[in-house]
């Protein structure tokens, strides 16, 4: 065996604690919170591997320690391992600076507040400082990771992929989530490729955190918790019960936050818990997957934590794990209630942890939960339940007794019938252990199926063991009547004990109710008084009392009825009876065939209640038009028949010989500019000129244009100024500069005596300047008061500039005077346009711009503003045969 090299060592040891850009950016981000920053600032690059800089206003590092800020196992959190029973800090080990330096190029800048100038230090692989010079940067350290992984070629290829690299960002994400909720005096910023991924500003409490990190919408739901006992204190925020599943759940753990001692931790068996006793409220269908919408901090001693497990520091070790787990337990119970439902996965911790992913189940609150749930829906039938004993871990209840009706399930009917007791016997106790199984939702040793919503209410949720048929759990018996009726109903069903039973819902029986059918013809039959009473009364029943039950409403219009007056009763007598004769007369016309009414005899119907007449006809229909017009095939048509033809002589080559001789005895050619084809490729034109074939950007010929359209004609805007400047001979260059200024054309003079100048010269190039005469020319006042202020920093330079054109180059127009900057301007606003063009031209609009561009742009200026020329040479077009086969063989 062989001592291995130190860097091989450290290398090895330094891919385990870094392994990803969320380990760097998690181990630099505890750093400054160590440190005590409130502020951070996260920058990252192509996702982190070409360069992450995270900045924070901490303490800083003492320069006492920046020689050995990044060695292994140099720290400042603790000094022995006795320190880690009551640590305070995220970082303990030494680690994680010297771990990056091993795979990246890394320099901190510090500074501490007794510090005048921050430091710069640039670090090696083995995390020694190599150089070091003065920073800018504020208190606080910066550390810059830049080619991360870059001598682990097989690791950055791994994070390729653009998938890989958006998920490692997502991660860094959640992570500064989880911190910025933890810590809610901390700013967080986070920047990809200079742009603001997300941030999280300075909040007052955990709720504002929460509320600044998820969003107003989902904490809306999100209520405070605590609980405490001795050495465990547990806060959060937890969804309110009853809530929306889809509202205070997701289907992945990125918004469920769970912290021990607050350091953010993967803890499985904590999420078990908190998963069951919040998914109990819901059916197990919409349930299935789902993750709270929560913050559960726990606070434990530092001494019965272990965090030392994995260089993430995520996974912990609780030395009091079975007592954090019941404390979290009864506070779930006294939130979200007792009992866990079907979508359940395990009964309540309360028993001893067995060191596995699965927890026991000893005794646990709601124990006779199947009975309780059996008790629930027979009071809401108005049934009462005789209570067996405290102890009913095993037998269901002794005895049920209805009000008006009795109970039994169906292994009780040949026994009730002979009996005529309520008293249960084995098979109702197996019915009841299998609803209590069923509603645990756990087994010791075996998997028992969840029951669903639709399976409940189809009746197939529960099936008899011995004959494998859906278990009927309640059946009604009629209350009154003499014994010989219940006999004679008892003995029918024992007589047909095969025959199936009729559902109402999805068996309809063909009967009319409101109308009655009498030689197909609907009847609408007479009502009652009080029908006709009720229609009339419940609407007005349901004004009063809008959240009323059906059965309330019959039940207030019945005592309506019955403390009806004599009067008001006489008359809904009266309609009834005119809705029977009604009925009677549509009766007897529907049976005798007749349709047609005596006018007497239709006065007495309503228009509402007449009989229906015949049928209006049917117009035809236009389908066989459509059909023809859309769906019909096209005919195929009869071929022509052949036509006479004779042939002739005729040779491709001698045509092919003929039409070239022809090509070089044409006309001369035409001198000038003629288009040829447009290149849909490049948006470029073909250009003949003379023998020259040229290829032409229209666009910079446009360009071009338009610039020396601006530089003749465009008038910059002229903005007034608060405070005109005064224009001396110091500030223009020299008396001559000023006695030139005065004679340029002004317009008519104010009744004051100030005069305006409106030389082209000077207006056109944004300058507005008035003058104020005196009684000499030393007393004169030239003062500018406007300027424009499209063109950045004009000033008095470029009215110098104008003036020198005007004195020694004698410009007389506007594009020979203008400035530097203003041409500059121009130029940006003449490309500006250009680019408004659309991209393919048409023939015509080419063909001006060559016109124009023949017109006003001379033949030695044939570029754009950039340089470009319009024309690029392609070929000549050879007079001779010789000289095309040349062109061709150099081409072949």
């Amino acid at each position: 065996m062989k001592q291995l090299p130190a860097d091989t060592v450290r290398l090895l040891s330094s891919c385990q604690v870094i392994t990803s850009v969320v380990n760097v950016v998690k181990e630099l981000l505890e750093n400054s919170l160590d440190a005590g920053a409130l502020s951070i600032d996260i920058k990252l690059e192509n996702y982190g591997f070409d360069r992450i800089e995270i900045r924070d206003n901490g303490s800083g590092i003492k320069a006492a320690d920046t020689d050995v800020m990044a060695v292994q196992h140099y720290t400042s959190k603790i000094c022995s391992h006795d320190d880690l029973e009551h640590l305070a800090t995220y970082g303990f080990r030494g680690e994680a600076l010297g771990s990056i330096c091993a795979v990246a190029e890394v320099a901190v800048t510090t500074k501490t507040s007794e510090d005048d100038v921050g430091t710069q230090y640039t670090l090696d692989l083995t995390g020694n400082v190599v150089s070091q010079k003065p920073s800018h940067l504020g208190q606080g350290t910066t550390v810059c990771a830049l080619k991360l992984f870059k001598n682990l070629p097989v690791r950055r290829q791994y994070y390729a992929n653009t998938k890989k690299c958006k998920e490692e960002l997502k991660k860094v994400q959640d992570l500064l989530m989880a911190y910025a909720i933890l810590k809610p005096e901390l700013r967080l910023t986070l920047t990809h490729n200079k742009v603001v991924v997300w941030q999280k500003a300075k909040v007052s409490d955990h709720r504002m955190a929460l509320m600044a990190t998820l969003g107003p919408n989902a904490v809306a739901h999100l209520l405070p918790v605590h609980h405490q006992q001795p050495e465990i204190v547990i806060d959060g925020f937890f969804p309110r019960p009853g809530m929306d599943c889809s509202l205070a759940s997701s289907s992945n753990p990125d918004k469920t936050f769970i912290f021990v001692n607050d350091r953010p931790v993967h803890q499985k068996d904590i999420l078990k818990v908190v998963r069951q006793h919040f998914l109990a409220q819901y059916p197990a269908d919409s349930a299935l997957n789902r993750y709270p919408t929560m913050m559960l901090n726990i606070t434990v001693p530092a001494s019965t934590v272990d965090v030392n497990l994995t260089p993430d520091k995520t996974q912990i070790l609780l030395q009091n794990k079975v007592a954090v787990l019941a404390a979290v337990e009864t506070l779930l119970v006294s939130f979200y209630g007792p009992g866990l439902g079907s979508a359940a996965e395990a009964p309540p911790v309360t028993g001893e942890y067995d060191g596995g992913s699965g927890l026991h189940a000893g005794p646990s609150l709601g124990h006779c939960r199947g009975n309780a749930d059996l008790e629930d829906s027979l009071a809401e039938h108005n049934v009462r339940v005789a209570k067996a004993p405290s102890d009913c871990s095993d037998g269901p209840p002794s005895k049920v007794v209805a009000g008006d009706f009795d109970l039994a399930f169906p292994q009780l009917e040949d026994y009730m019938a002979s009996t005529g007791t309520g008293t249960t016997n084995s098979g109702t106790a197996k019915g009841l252990e299998r609803l209590d199984s069923h509603d645990q939702g756990h087994d010791k040793g075996k998997d028992v199926e969840q029951l669903s919503a639709v399976s409940w209410s189809r009746g197939t949720a529960l099936t008899d063991p011995s004959t494998g048929e859906p278990l009927q759990p309640v059946k009604v018996h009629l209350a009154t009547g003499s014994s010989s009726d219940l006999g004679q109903v008892m003995a029918k069903g024992q007589s047909s004990p095969g025959k199936k039973v009729s559902n109402a819902i999805t068996e309809k029986r063909a009967v009319l109710t409101a109308y009655d059918l009498i030689n197909n013809r609907a009847m609408r039959t007479p009502l009652s008084p009080a029908a006709l009473f009720e229609m009339e009364t419940r609407a007005s029943v349901l004004q009063e009392k809008p959240t009323a039950r059906l059965q309330d409403i019959s039940t207030a219009v019945q005592e309506k009825w019955k403390n009806l007056g004599e009067e008001d009763r006489k008359k809904y007598e009266d309609k009834a009876k005119k809705n029977l004769e009604r009925y009677d007369l549509q009766t007897k016309l529907a049976s005798d065939g007749d349709v047609r009414e005596p006018e007497r005899q239709r006065r007495l119907v309503s228009p509402l209640s007449r009989p229906q007449g015949q049928k209006r006809k049917v117009l035809p229909s236009n389908q066989p038009v459509l059909d023809q017009l859309f769906f019909s095939q096209p005919q195929k048509k009869r071929s022509p028949g052949p036509k006479p033809s004779q042939p002739l002589p005729f040779s491709v080559v001698t045509l092919r010989q003929r039409l070239h001789c022809l090509s070089f005895q044409s006309s001369p050619r035409p001198q000038g500019l003629r288009l040829v084809n447009r290149l849909a490729s490049q948006s470029a034109w073909v250009v003949l000129c003379g023998r020259k074939l040229m290829l032409l950007n229209p666009f910079r010929v446009e360009e071009a244009l338009l610039f020396k359209r601006l530089l003749e004609n465009n008038i910059l805007p002229a903005a007034s100024l608060q405070n005109p400047i005064q224009l001396t001979d110091s500030i223009l260059g020299g008396a001559e500069y000023t006695q030139a200024l005065s004679t340029m054309e002004k317009g008519s003079p104010e009744l004051r005596g100030m005069a305006v100048f409106s030389d082209p010269r000077l207006v056109a190039n944004g300058f507005q300047i008035t003058l104020t005469p005196g009684s000499s020319s030393t007393e004169r006042h030239l003062e500018v008061t406007a300027m424009a202020d499209c063109v950045p920093f004009l000033g008095m330079e470029d009215l110098r500039e104008i003036l020198t054109a005007v004195l020694h180059r004698n410009a007389k127009t506007v594009q020979e005077c203008r400035p530097l900057k203003v041409t500059n301007y121009l130029q940006g606003e003449a490309v500006r346009l250009a680019r408004q063009l659309p991209v393919n031209l048409a023939k015509e609009d080419v063909e001006d711009t060559l016109s124009r561009m023949q017109q006003q742009l001379e033949e030695t200026s044939q570029a754009c503003i950039h340089g470009q020329a319009f024309f690029h040479h392609l070929s000549d077009i050879p007079d001779t045969e010789q000289e095309a086969l040349k062109i061709m063989s150099n081409i072949l």
